[in-house]
């Protein structure tokens, strides 16, 4: 389904990414680790078009998305959810999904047109998959830290995207909270048949919940494999699991 391949960033001089390479599958979880500042974060960018690459290549789904404007990748069904809760503090919880579905149905641009009776269904259904249905009238500000992010998520899916990418999905999570999004995680690729990209600092649940792990250091691609094969990987070992996550 997407491909990177020798992908490149640079800022000033700094080499933020450099000979990146992922390869993920239809309906795989794939999760890309590595130490601070290793550039999995700008490697996210880079796919979704918040930046554009220096070189290399991105495909997908055999088209080559690399340079794409952020707007034009999301039209492709690739959603994206933020190291920083990315939500309208000021709406509802309802409004905030309501509003990311009715884009998708390219519905917003008569701003003349009242949008309180548009999208109900679909955005019922989403809340319900997400467990906010009791929560759809609150201001979205008010709510927890965990719940703001599996607002975001939610959000996410309003584009009805086929590759959903999620950016550290449990920072700031607690324990009970982070056991609630992987059950969520699950059940987006078993019951919507999801395809996810994440990077994450949890290595627990990394390897309990990937099919693939791709591992990177100062930008670069050095292992990409099973979660067994990386785990048992020296130079993983040695680079990551023993230090400090992102």
């Amino acid at each position: 389904m997407l491909r990177v391949h020798q992908l490149q960033k640079s800022f000033g001089g700094f080499m933020a990414v450099g000979e990146a390479n992922l390869a993920v599958d239809q309906g795989e979880i794939i999760a890309v680790i590595g130490p601070n500042g290793a550039g999995k974060t700008t490697l996210f960018n880079l796919i979704t078009g918040q930046l554009k690459p220096d070189k290399g290549r991105i495909t997908f789904k055999g088209q080559d998305i690399a340079g794409l404007p952020a707007y034009r990748v999301c039209r492709l069904r690739i959603s994206r959810s933020f190291q920083i809760v990315n939500i309208f503090s000021r709406l509802t919880v309802f409004e905030n999904v309501q509003v990311a579905v009715l884009a998708y149905l390219k519905r917003t641009l008569n701003l003349l047109r009242p949008v309180k009776h548009l999208a109900i269904r679909e955005t019922s259904d989403i809340l319900a998959n997400f467990g906010l249905m009791d929560k759809a009238d609150r201001i979205s500000g008010s709510l927890s830290y965990g719940d703001q992010k599996v607002l975001e998520m939610a959000i996410a899916l309003g584009n009805k995207p086929e590759l959903l990418i999620l950016d550290e999905p449990t920072a700031g999570m607690s324990a009970e909270e982070t056991a609630s999004v992987i059950k969520l995680i699950h059940r987006m690729t078993a019951d919507l048949g999801l395809t996810i990209l994440f990077c994450e600092h949890d290595m627990e649940l990394v390897f309990s919940i990937s099919h693939r792990i791709m591992v990177m250091q100062m930008g670069r691609t050095i292992v990409e494999g099973t979660p067994d094969e990386v785990k048992n990987n020296p130079m993983v070992q040695e680079a990551y699991l023993g230090g400090e996550e992102e």
